[in-house]
């Protein structure tokens, strides 16, 4: 091989953005389903940690149908939110340090904060432009959210470990 020649990465890997925000449309188009919504509150105990924690994969939660007081767009608008300020996150924050340790723990916890942050961003924005309530509630929200994006985050982390910079 000649010394102008870099070796190429790994065939068959994707970015660590890329299967990170593949990984948070997945959490968000599945377990904010209204079908796995439903199956969440009728089959869990939400006075045990398993039940706690998959009613709580369900808080990105979507509709098909539109209500007669929002629109699809209000009820749907966080889960759109998170998507777009993942995708956007995962994207931008990882960038240089990654680059310079590729397949480190880096990108677990990129990952993780990024998406924890999205939460946080989206759910504070979507009270922002809908609710009619108080400032105090849209924060409060917002505290929900970080929640949502700290115990459901490993999961976008474990995605983004190991993808290219």
């Amino acid at each position: 091989m000649a010394l102008t020649q870099r070796p190429r990465s790994v065939q068959g890997y994707g970015t660590a953005a890329g299967t990170g925000t593949l990984a948070a449309l997945i959490l968000v188009v599945v377990c904010g389903s209204p079908w796995y919504v439903r199956w969440a509150e009728a089959h869990t105990d939400p006075n045990s940690a398993g039940g706690w924690y998959l009613r709580l994969l369900a808080w990105p939660a979507w509709r098909v149908e539109s209500t007669p007081e929002h629109g699809v767009l209000a009820t749907d608008l966080r889960a759109i939110l998170l998507l777009l300020f993942a995708g956007a996150l995962l994207y931008l924050l990882p960038a240089g340090q990654v680059a310079r340790v590729p397949g480190s723990a880096s990108q677990f916890f990129s990952g993780w904060a990024a998406y924890t942050l999205a939460a946080a961003a989206a759910t504070l924005l979507a009270a922002l432009l809908t609710a009619d309530g108080p400032l105090l509630a849209a924060f409060e929200a917002t505290g929900t959210g970080a929640g949502y994006g700290f115990f459901a985050g490993w999961i976008v982390g474990l995605a983004s470990l190991g993808g290219r910079a």
